[in-house]
């Protein structure tokens, strides 16, 4: 399986993806369930973390992501 890491960057850098087709799966530990976000929403990469652009900046590990999906279909997932 693709790290995490390495599929986001693919995503943001590999000039035949578009972005706005794909949305990445959380798990938040406060509401215990998976937040969907657009790939968008992802300001920055950085160490093992995803910097995320909402009213404040948010660091998600990404060790906490658990599915990234594209146009509907799964592409990657993390059981």
């Amino acid at each position: 399986m693709t790290p995490i890491q390495d599929l986001l960057n693919k995503i943001k850098w590999d000039k035949r993806e578009n972005p706005e087709q794909y949305s990445i799966f959380y798990f938040d530990r406060i509401l215990k369930k998976l937040i969907k976000i657009p790939y968008a929403k992802i300001k920055k990469l950085e160490g093992s973390f995803m910097v995320l652009d909402h009213k404040e900046e948010s660091n998600i590990p990404l060790h906490r992501v658990k599915k990234v999906m594209k146009n509907n279909a799964v592409v990657w997932e993390r059981k």
